[in-house]
């Protein structure tokens, strides 16, 4: 059976959806990564944002959402691929979506560090100096609108 790709504001999510959304985001970044953290942070909720992922008859593979900053910034979060479908290219493949979403605003995001060369690889630049949230080290990127 084929990938399927997915794009809805959360108003057009079903209950249905929406928890095996989250039920991938917590799975990863919650219990795998262990890091507990308020993943339900409201953004999911705003009217301008947008949820894209990917399934196969039915069950969530890949997932990621775009933010509306307040400065017209789109940001790019919650990057995530279930276990059993990493090595596939799928988080490549969600990102292009994402991006072809975001067409020409700027585009931020906040990379696990070990992944900066796979979002540089999308155009995106480190823009700012590393962190470290919830024991893992982030490093801040931009894209702008030339790439």
């Amino acid at each position: 059976m084929p990938v399927e790709f997915h794009v809805a504001g959360f108003a057009d999510l079903d209950a249905r959806t929406f928890h095996d959304l989250l039920r991938l985001r917590i799975d990863v970044f919650v219990v795998e990564q262990s890091c507990p953290y308020p993943e339900l942070d409201g953004r999911d909720v705003e009217p301008d944002t947008r949820h894209l992922w990917l399934t196969r008859d039915d069950a969530v593979l890949a997932y990621l959402r775009i933010l509306a900053d307040p400065d017209g910034v789109a940001r790019i979060g919650r990057v995530v691929v279930a276990p059993t479908a990493r090595g596939a290219g799928l988080a490549g493949a969600l990102m292009a979506e994402a991006l072809a979403a975001v067409g020409d605003r700027p585009c931020v995001l906040e990379a696990q560090t070990h992944l900066v060369g796979f979002y540089a690889a999308f155009g995106f630049t480190v823009s700012g100096p590393g962190y470290v949230e919830d024991g893992i080290p982030h490093t801040p990127m931009r894209r702008d609108p030339s790439h």
